[in-house]
């Protein structure tokens, strides 16, 4: 990344809330200002951590499944601070559900959102990062992109192609100085699965090896790895305590 005299930069999308949150907040302890992207209410509470971190925070409420939308949420945050150095494509949603009872708009949304979505914010911030010829993007995958999951066709298809996309990324940008790994996380301690029944828990930990969940800040604290790593490109890095080996 080029940083100069200038502040850094970090457009973080879903960042409400969860992993995006804690992203957010880790980059923002390390003196980056961040443009955060989210939908729905105005996350007031999670502006206010970042600004007390001592960084600004452009919040900017987009739906990244819409081409239009993405390109805005880029433009804004170009606009307020001059250079984008990070981009972390965060935002994601699930609908979970076996293939024989896949409603089309089950399997549509997701991949809107969790594939799409990433793929139309990469092709906006594309045109800043590969004329300042320095930047870093992260997508957020997922385990079961790589080994597949029972009743999440639609999950494992969009984060399976997120990789791929990350892979292309990393080898068009690669000569213009810009850089697009993946992190792939595991089993993360989020409300999602703080809501699970304790037998569920228990059976998911079986095929972890440190048979606990990870928490949002070791997935927050790989981006910034992955993000800091200026010659490593292409690669997903699973955050997943030993569950892929």
């Amino acid at each position: 990344m080029e940083s100069g005299m200038r502040r850094k930069n970090a457009v973080i999308t879903g960042a409400s809330q969860g992993i995006g949150k804690a992203i957010a907040l880790y980059f923002a302890r390390r003196g980056f200002d961040i443009t955060l992207n989210y939908i729905g209410d105005s996350p007031d509470e999670v502006i206010s951590e970042i600004e007390a971190e001592g960084a600004k925070c452009l919040p900017h409420m987009a739906d990244v499944s819409s081409f239009s939308q993405a390109q805005e949420l880029i433009n804004a945050s170009k606009s307020r601070f001059s250079a984008i150095d990070v981009l972390v494509n965060n935002a994601g949603i699930t609908k979970d559900g076996l293939i024989m009872r896949m409603t089309e708009e089950q399997f549509d949304s997701v991949i809107n959102v969790n594939l799409k979505g990433a793929f139309n914010v990469t092709r906006a911030v594309s045109s800043v990062m590969l004329k300042q010829r320095f930047g870093s993007i992260v997508n957020i995958a997922s385990v079961v992109g790589v080994c597949g999951n029972a009743g999440q066709a639609n999950y494992s298809a969009s984060k399976g192609g997120l990789i791929a996309l990350t892979k292309t990324c990393a080898k068009e940008f690669g000569g213009r100085g810009v850089t697009c790994n993946a992190v792939a996380p595991g089993f993360i301690d989020t409300p999602m699965t703080g809501g699970l029944p304790e037998g569920v828990k228990s059976k998911m930990l079986d095929s972890v090896a440190l048979k606990k969940f990870g928490k949002t800040e070791d997935v927050a604290e790989a981006v910034y790895f992955l993000a800091s790593a200026g010659y490593i490109s292409g690669q997903v890095l699973n955050v997943c305590g030993g569950m892929l080996m």
